[in-house]
């Protein structure tokens, strides 16, 4: 991976804007992931973290996880798709399900 920054882009562009601030002078990013004006999801970055390819993956499929788990995915699925090798992000959540409505007497 020449570019874990384009890595992170490319990875969540094509659903969320993608804003990497820097945080300091000792290099950590600020990741913020939004939609339609709101903010998805939020992370700050670290140096060593950035440089390291194989913490770039878990951070990326960490914030993929927080995100379908937000969107009412199930988490064993994830996880073992995860676990598998097997690509996110997962199909679009079921819509929120409705609530019983009381009966009138």
């Amino acid at each position: 991976m020449d570019n874990p920054l384009q890595l992170i882009t490319d990875t969540f562009t094509p659903q969320y804007q993608v804003n990497l601030s820097i945080q300091g002078l000792d290099g950590n990013l600020m990741l913020t992931l939004s939609q339609a004006g709101r903010v998805v999801a939020k992370r700050m970055i670290s140096a060593a973290q950035r440089n390291d390819p194989r913490r770039v993956e878990r951070l990326v499929q960490s914030i993929a996880f927080g995100i379908a788990i937000e969107q009412g995915h199930s988490a064993m699925a994830i996880l073992e798709a995860m676990t598998n090798g097997d690509p996110l992000p997962l199909p679009p959540a079921a819509g929120p399900q409705e609530a019983p409505r009381a009966s009138r007497l």
